[in-house]
């Protein structure tokens, strides 16, 4: 089957690969779209990522049609349309034609919505729940969100408001981003482009000259020594990225701060599916009831090399607008 490959040189190249066969507890899925996250090209780059590569293919969520199932799958049939956070449990990645996977990762996309907006929801979605769950907000926690309309961060914003929780403030880098944090349902006063000078301070001033309770960082680096600044004594870093400074650490350490790691390879690690097909059917209940909406997405191709690269060089460069980023098959 068609798939885009690491070669020996850790480089990406158009290739072909074996269609996988389904165990007997998965299904064989013809793949109709799949969603790019940054883990994908920090693979590429980072140490820590690397160790997480288990297929030569790439690529951890999709959304397509069931063409083929083991002998133990009885709540599935031939032509269920179906959508997947698969992780490194698949067969192989979401670069390529098929996957095969463990039918108890496995979730009916609603009628409503497209193959594009499915394969938009599963890695946002489950590290925004999880990150929302873990965090049990009361009413009077006050949150700093960084990088918040990323993939992450808008979904994190939209479960926020659902829930009636107002005390946030987020960061955004463009007037563009602005707009669409506005169309969330945030105020001005909520939203701090991160590129103005003394930073520190107007979060602080946005949260009332307090400091935040919990910084959620999308982003890393730099920006993680900012959230660690502006943070309350015993207050609490969620840290998503794994993008963490040296300096912000010594900050949290000195400040007494709480970590929280968000990953959802955790789950996969530990072989628990429940987490996957829970966290994707409280999702779609929540899309289904219009709470929230789906991710808005941009095709960047079909599946090739070129598409891929394209997406990666998109994803590093901050260049996705707010859009969940697909690739069609």
């Amino acid at each position: 089957m068609k798939a885009v490959i690491l070669n020996k040189d850790f480089r990406l190249e158009d290739g072909t690969v074996e269609k996988p066969q389904p165990k007997n507890n998965e299904v064989l899925i013809q793949i109709k779209a799949s969603g790019f996250n940054p883990i994908d090209y920090q693979m590429l780059e980072n140490e820590l990522e690397k160790r997480l590569i288990s297929s030569p293919v790439l690529g951890r969520e999709l959304s397509g049609i069931i063409v083929e199932k083991g002998s133990d799958v009885s709540e599935f049939e031939i032509g269920d349309e179906i959508f997947c956070g698969s992780g490194s449990m698949g067969s192989n990645g979401s670069y390529a034609e098929y996957i095969s996977v463990p039918a108890a990762i496995v979730v009916l996309k609603p009628k409503n919505i497209s193959f594009e907006q499915a394969a938009a929801i599963p890695s946002v979605g489950m590290t925004a729940l999880q990150t929302f769950n873990r965090l049990q907000l009361k009413p009077t926690d006050t949150v700093l969100v960084t990088g918040a309309t990323g993939g992450v961060g808008s979904f994190f914003i939209k479960l926020l408001i659902a829930n009636h929780f107002k005390n946030v403030v987020a960061t955004v880098g463009s007037e563009e981003n602005r707009m669409l944090l506005l169309e969330m349902g945030l105020h001005h006063d909520q939203i701090i482009n991160y590129k103005e000078t003394h930073l520190p301070e107007k979060l602080l001033k946005a949260n009332g000259n307090q400091p935040f309770d919990i910084g959620v960082d999308l982003v890393g680096e730099g920006m993680s020594e900012v959230t660690a600044k502006v943070l309350k004594v015993h207050g609490m870093y969620v840290d998503v990225t794994a993008l963490i400074s040296k300096e912000a650490k010594e900050i949290l350490f000195n400040k007494g701060n709480i970590i929280m790691n968000i990953s959802n390879y955790t789950y996969s690690m530990t072989k628990n599916y429940d987490y996957y097909k829970d966290s994707l059917t409280k999702i779609l209940n929540l899309i289904e009831d219009h709470l929230i909406v789906p991710p808005k997405y941009k095709i960047v191709g079909n599946l090739s090399l070129e598409t891929v690269l394209k997406a990666h060089q998109m994803l590093k460069n901050n260049l996705t607008r707010g859009n969940k980023l697909i690739m069609t098959h």
